[in-house]
């Protein structure tokens, strides 16, 4: 595996001491009793690399007297779904439970549905616990329903433990799909708001400073932001994005209609977001006083987020400040202390793949597993850079052998990484929420690429003839728009406000 990952000049994330485990998973990798071949499953050094998909569903089902190992289903229940949807994993996992526990026949041992009942229980609570999203669909209820009714003669207890598991899984989705709502109602707000080109005099948009003038107290607002975020991540998105078609199992590729990641997007989007806000509010003020201490404040912010363990609001301010328009300003960055911003950037750098950014938060990672307190326990990684290195590592090696055999070392490495980023998503934020600020956060007017660069030559003058030439081609398609466009529009106090929903610039 480490061969593998070599040969595609792969970095891994961090080697975690601990496996994510809503029930204690195990810390280590799988282990044997002895190596080669055990029942389809193939070990070497004492750990699972590989075995047949049915094999490693057979090691999945319970029995009487055996329960898998919680390592092993947080991994597989994460990998599974490059080669079958949920739905026929659990049919098929409840198929080989109706043949050996025997569950077809008109009279059950009941001594051995009692030992197999439990375990069963088990199974399907951890499932829901840890993948709730997977049931929205009506054949996994189906399916847990069923083998639920043909234990439940043996113990009527068995009807009330469902029960329970479904009004557990039924709560957490409902708070799950609330939160989304809650996202899409915000992006929906934002759409309709009104773009803003600045001119030189001041906009009559609030600025973050007037709504928030302490960098502590957004870094924190921002970590509000981030955690909530990412809260509505499920493990299964991080594979689910890279879902392709498997030759072996079935003519369609697993989730061929939607691929079921839009809070991993969703999450994307609000870092890009951020890193135009950021820079939004440096280009807006008229004066380059102003504009400098705008600048200064985000360094500050940017800092508090580091100090907290929230790099992926650090990367988007630092990467905002970066952009062109905001960088090429230097008769405004010529008035900041830049020593402060320059400790970040070195931090941040992308030099020998982050670095200094995985030492940081290798640093982090180890605060949070001996921390005592939730403000301890926060670790925000840059996000891209995960999807990025779980990208590359699905990449970078095969998900089934030459001899047709899953890929299960790989799998392993894939479950630690995103096992590690789920447990730090389930922090829960110490910081007191501001909802003034959080909303401001979400719902702020931002200059569009083009915006961003007229506001910024409304600022300081073009200086070479490229920019000069791109600032006239803007001035242009601005008076163009202005002309052909039903558009109503308004000037105060020297801004233009376009009420226009189908036109970006």
């Amino acid at each position: 595996m480490e061969e593998c990952l070599a040969r595609e000049g792969m970095h891994q994330t961090l080697s975690s001491t601990s496996m994510f485990t809503p029930c204690g998973f195990s810390p280590h990798h799988l282990h044997s009793s002895k190596e080669g071949n055990e029942g389809g499953l193939i070990f070497q050094d004492g750990n699972l690399t590989s075995a047949s998909l049915d094999a490693l569903i057979q090691h999945l089902t319970p029995t009487a007297d055996y329960y898998p190992e919680k390592a092993y289903i947080f991994t597989f229940l994460l990998s599974s779904r490059l080669f079958l949807e949920p739905h026929e994993l659990l049919s098929r996992v409840c198929h080989k439970c109706i043949e050996q526990q025997q569950l077809d026949d008109p009279v059950l041992d009941k001594a051995r549905i009692k030992k197999f009942g439990p375990k069963i229980l088990q199974l399907l609570t951890e499932w829901t616990e840890t993948f709730p999203y997977d049931f929205q669909e009506e054949k996994m209820i189906g399916c847990l329903k069923d083998i639920i009714h043909r234990i439940a003669p043996c113990d009527e207890g068995y009807w009330k433990k469902m029960n329970q598991l479904l009004q557990t899984l039924n709560q957490k989705l409902a708070t799950l799909n609330h939160r989304q709502e809650g996202i899409v109602k915000i992006n929906a707000a934002v759409s309709d708001k009104a773009v803003v080109f600045k001119n030189k005099p001041p906009s009559i948009q609030r600025e973050m400073m007037s709504v928030c003038s302490d960098p502590y107290t957004l870094a924190q607002q921002l970590t509000h932001v981030e955690l909530e975020r990412l809260s509505h991540i499920g493990p299964e998105e991080f594979v689910q994005a890279f879902v392709h078609k498997d030759p072996l199992e079935s003519t369609k590729p697993c989730f061929s209609e939607q691929k079921k990641t839009s809070n991993l997007e969703a999450y994307v989007k609000w870092f890009n977001r951020l890193c135009y806000l950021v820079a939004t509010e440096i280009c807006m003020p008229a004066k380059k006083k102003q504009r400098a201490q705008v600048i200064e404040f985000f360094i500050d912010v940017a800092r508090e987020c580091f100090n907290i363990g929230n790099f992926n609001s650090l990367m988007a301010i630092i990467s905002g400040m970066n952009m062109s328009p905001v960088s090429r300003l230097k008769k405004t960055w010529s008035k900041v202390k830049t020593a402060k911003f320059f400790i970040l950037e070195h931090q941040m750098d992308p030099t020998g793949n982050f670095y200094n950014y995985r030492t940081a938060l290798r640093g982090a990672a180890h605060r949070s597993l001996t921390a005592h307190s939730n403000r301890e326990k926060i670790v925000i990684p840059f996000f891209s850079l995960l999807i990025k290195d779980i990208y590359f590592l699905n990449e970078g090696c095969a998900n089934r052998l030459p001899n047709g055999h899953v890929n299960f070392e790989k799998f392993l490495e894939l479950a630690k990484q995103v096992g590690e980023f789920i447990t730090w998503k389930q922090v829960e934020c110490p910081f007191e929420r501001d909802d003034n600020i959080i909303h401001y956060l979400h719902t702020a007017p931002i200059f569009t690429e083009d915006g961003l660069y007229l506001a910024s030559y409304e600022s300081e003058s073009p200086e070479n003839q490229t920019e000069k030439e791109r600032w006239k081609t803007l001035s242009h398609l601005i008076s163009f728009v202005m002309h052909l466009t039903a558009i109503r529009f308004s000037k105060k106090e020297g801004v233009y406000i376009l009420l226009v929903s189908s036109f970006c610039f």
